[in-house]
């Protein structure tokens, strides 16, 4: 609707146009006029009314013909339109309002009518006109809605997929260093197989294999599971990896897959509080009757590392002497001691207090190797 509202008066009398003219703009309304059915039709395009008085006998177009024109046009055929005619014969109003006018007055008609008419008609524009832009809101909220479900649509399938990415992950990665990988976003490429520099570290139990073949299968699981808990935090709390459990004996990398500048003195103080965590679950075990040490072994060099496996089940290895060195140091460990490997100690002799066991002769390596003994991080 306009302000005020527009009101199209077609007629090809000057004097009928003129008297419209008066009485409408007298009571507040702008009135746009016309001489005939064309020039009517034509203004109607163009001025876009919110009321049209059209006077049905006329020349070049007749007023009837202007209605089905008007009621065709997409942009005018909600325009309400009154037929105004001179003749007592009702078939020319039938006509017009079969044709799609809305209502009608007769020449001549009285001023009091014309505007309860045009007042009448001008209610139903603006009602019709609320419900045309409500409805047109609705269709945008509609559309913002549909695009507002695509795109959660796409968000909850690219989270869907992330998760599935963290599954496969956590299936062999600590929790934190998978979330890392993941936030990256270039977790497949850091696990594909590739040579790094790595500290590795090798952990287990003293007389497990005794205990375990006399002591009851769920007290087995039990020290185990205290085991892996207690030494499962302090890898997390370290930043290592890892990269399998082989009974009681534990492997941890460091350096990769996330790298690691001082890796091999964070493997070494993790060794140091892993030996000093086991003590108090070592006491707590001797009181139920399980006498189980623990020792450590610690190798660094260089090493094949990536995703081995098949579909259904994949693990993140680390091939190559480094990790044999580490365990067969482990082999070597009396319970509480750790030994670890010359290119360890030449990186962390300033930071620890340690004693020289001499060279040893190794599984598996074809000359005895030179070890030392961590008494004490002091770093």
């Amino acid at each position: 609707m306009h302000d005020p509202p527009r009101i199209l008066a077609v007629d090809d009398t000057p004097e009928n146009l003129e008297i419209l003219r008066m009485r409408l703009e007298a009571n507040g309304y702008e009135v746009v006029t016309a001489a005939d059915g064309e020039e009517g039709f034509a203004k109607a395009r163009e001025f876009k009314p919110d009321l049209i008085l059209l006077d049905i006998m006329m020349p070049k177009l007749d007023g009837i013909s202007v209605v089905r024109m008007l009621k065709e046009d997409v942009s005018l055929r909600s325009i309400p339109v009154i037929l105004v005619t001179a003749k007592a014969d009702t078939r020319d109003v039938v006509k017009g309002l079969d044709a799609g006018g809305d209502d009608y007055l007769t020449k001549p008609f009285e001023h009091q009518a014309l505007l309860a008419r045009v007042r009448s008609m001008l209610r139903q524009k603006a009602l019709h006109d609320t419900v045309q832009s409500q409805a047109l809101r609705l269709e945008d909220q509609a559309a913002q809605l549909a695009a507002w479900n695509r795109s959660l649509e796409q968000t909850v399938a690219e989270q869907v997929m992330e998760i599935e990415r963290m599954s496969r992950l956590r299936r062999f990665l600590p929790a934190q260093v998978a979330d890392l990988i993941v936030a990256a976003g270039n977790g497949d490429a850091l696990l594909q197989s590739h040579r790094c520099e790595v500290t590795v570290v090798f952990c287990d139990l003293r007389g497990f294999t005794a205990f375990a073949e006399t002591a009851e299968p769920e007290e087995v699981m039990t020290v185990l599971r205290e085991y892996h808990s207690c030494l499962g935090e302090l890898i997390a709390r370290h930043g290592g990896t890892l990269e399998r459990f082989v009974g009681d004996g534990l492997l941890v990398v460091f350096n990769d897959p996330l790298p690691c500048i001082d890796h091999t003195e964070k493997a070494v103080c993790m060794a140091a509080e892993m030996r000093d965590a086991i003590d108090e679950h070592s006491e707590r075990w001797r009181k139920r009757g399980y006498l189980l040490g623990f020792g450590i072994g610690i190798a660094r060099g260089h090493a094949t590392i990536g995703q081995i496996g098949f579909d259904q089940r994949s693990d993140y290895a680390v091939i190559g002497t480094v990790p044999n060195h580490a365990a067969r140091l482990c082999e070597k460990a009396k319970s509480r001691q750790i030994l670890v490997s010359q290119r360890v100690y030449g990186t962390i002799e300033p930071l620890v207090e340690s004693v020289p066991v001499g060279e040893l002769t190794l599984k598996g390596f074809h000359r005895p190797m030179p070890a030392y003994e961590i008494v004490r991080w002091l770093g």
